[in-house]
């Protein structure tokens, strides 16, 4: 193939869509295309597809822009782990994208500390208690803390039939995901404990591929090999956030990336539909088309997510100078974590908080919009509060 055509082909805007570069290219060889891709363009990646092969992706048109990692690395003014908003929209999003039961007031219940009532409140509390266990930076990602997550998680709520078998990490049958047709088939069951494997022993692998695309391979890879019959896409998102605390990413804790796949969501199974159909006509497994979704649709997106740094450095300022006591520190804490950047009046925060008087928290409310940290907006007669984050 001629290197100008080649190269015409490569920078080509459907190079995601070989079928649709066929369709523009028709002189084109496809299957010449992709060789020479694989002979100098694609990256190699220690984790097989199904017939043995490498998977590979295209590491030039696969950049996250260091703002992402930047809002990621954060830190948090808070004592919590794990931010409460961020945790509730989690839940929320990743059980909307499954098509999960469930109420944003059992969410709200659950979190508060209540106990479950009904089956879809107990998927809730699992769902908590993983996103608890995925926080906690001791807990190290192993083929048995996997398996841990997943009964605790998703495997105690599923039906006698879907549940794993006693001394098995991952399913003893097959399974198909199936929308209009059959459109994945997870690996042979058989070769799950040695797929699993490779990826744990991925995961633990220096490599040059940056952080946050090396997690979206994790959560590609996990969706891919489909190693549970129910819960797939809920531990793909999990190992994916896991992976990220576990490199020290812990404002990941306070952006429910979920939320933002849940507004891509048609996106986000074309993706994995694209990939499937790239590699019936390449024969390779190439998850190009998945990490560009996850790079545009969710990284590039978190800018103003979080508090700005000038934010935290007045919050900061404040405090060092001594303007701020430690119940007000508390109650700017929680504001972080129980609203990010949505809106709180102070009657709200009063029942949220709990732990203060009303005149405690109104002089709060009105002493940090002074300090710039909070910001007021008038509706009628009421007044509404949210973190400046500009």
């Amino acid at each position: 193939m001629d290197a100008a055509f080649f190269t015409k082909m490569l920078s080509d805007k459907s190079v995601l869509d070989l079928r649709k570069l066929g369709y523009k290219f028709p002189k084109a060889d496809i299957k010449e295309f992709t060789e020479l891709l694989k002979n100098g363009f694609y990256h190699s990646l220690p984790l097989k597809d199904f017939s043995g092969q490498d998977l590979v992706y295209l590491s030039n048109i696969t950049q996250v822009n260091l703002s992402a990692a930047k809002v990621l690395l954060t830190p948090q003014n808070s004592t919590q782990l794990y931010g409460v908003k961020a945790m509730a929209e989690e839940i929320i999003s990743t059980f909307t994208i499954e098509q999960v039961d469930f109420t944003r007031d059992s969410v709200r219940k659950i979190l508060s500390g209540l106990a479950p009532t009904d089956e879809s409140e107990s998927r809730i509390f699992g769902m908590k208690k993983g996103l608890e266990f995925i926080s906690d930076p001791a807990n190290q990602i192993t083929e048995e803390s996997i398996y841990h997550l997943y009964e605790m998680t998703i495997g105690a709520y599923l039906p006698e039939e879907d549940r794993l078998l006693p001394g098995h990490f991952y399913r003893h049958d097959s399974v198909y995901v199936v929308g209009a047709k059959v459109e994945h088939t997870g690996l042979p069951w058989q070769a799950l404990p040695e797929r699993m494997g490779e990826l744990v022993a991925f995961i633990y692998e220096d490599s040059e591929i940056d952080d946050l695309l090396k997690a979206a391979l994790i959560h590609f890879y996990m969706a891919f090999l489909h190693p549970y019959f129910d819960g797939n896409g809920r531990m793909a998102r999990l190992m994916h956030l896991w992976y990220l605390v576990q490199q020290g990413y812990s404002s990941a804790l306070f952006v429910p990336l979920s939320e933002y796949i849940n507004k891509s969501c048609k996106g986000y199974y074309n993706a994995y539909t694209l990939v499937e159909e790239n590699a019936a006509i390449s024969g390779m497994v190439d998850a190009t088309p998945f990490l560009v979704y996850f790079i545009e649709n969710v990284y590039h997106k978190l800018n103003g997510a979080l508090p700005t740094t000038q934010t935290t450095a007045a919050f900061q300022e404040a405090l060092s100078h001594g303007q701020v006591t430690e119940k007000e520190k508390s109650l700017w804490e929680f504001v972080l974590s129980a609203y990010g950047d949505t809106e709180f009046s102070t009657k709200q925060l009063e029942k949220d908080f709990g732990n203060a008087a009303y005149a405690t928290i109104r002089s709060f409310a009105l002493k940090f919009e002074k300090l710039g940290l909070l910001k007021s907006t008038r509706y009628g007669n009421r007044v509404k509060y949210a973190v400046r984050v500009c």
